[in-house]
């Protein structure tokens, strides 16, 4: 049900508001994974949600012709979840050191 809503608000606010960051409901390695799978530069800073669910529509089947409505929770849950597999393939070639080994660095 937690998943369900989710996905209710995130069709909602990226048709409302297109000054929302996509970072309120992708994380980070995500957020960066599906803007790689789009484009070859650097993230920006702050991503639009709409562009990200634009772009995790057609990962569920959205076709986005011109006569088509906005993307739905169905489409968005495949895109989902072919965006978490994407994700994952991200994390293991694009590997970040832990937290900690940061602190160190930025200390010593």
């Amino acid at each position: 049900m937690v998943v369900a809503w989710r996905l209710w608000w995130l069709t909602y606010q990226a048709c409302e508001d297109d000054n929302v960051p996509c970072t309120v409901a992708l994380l980070e390695y995500e957020g960066q994974s599906l803007y790689g799978t789009h484009s070859s530069l650097t993230l920006p800073e702050h991503p639009p949600l709409r562009q990200a669910v634009l772009w995790i529509a057609p990962l569920g089947g959205f076709l986005g012709r011109t006569g088509d409505s906005e993307p739905g929770v169905k489409v968005l849950w495949r895109g989902f979840q072919r965006l978490t597999d994407i994700a994952d393939d991200w994390q293991l070639f694009h590997p970040q050191p832990p937290a900690y080994v940061h602190a160190l660095v930025g200390n010593g």
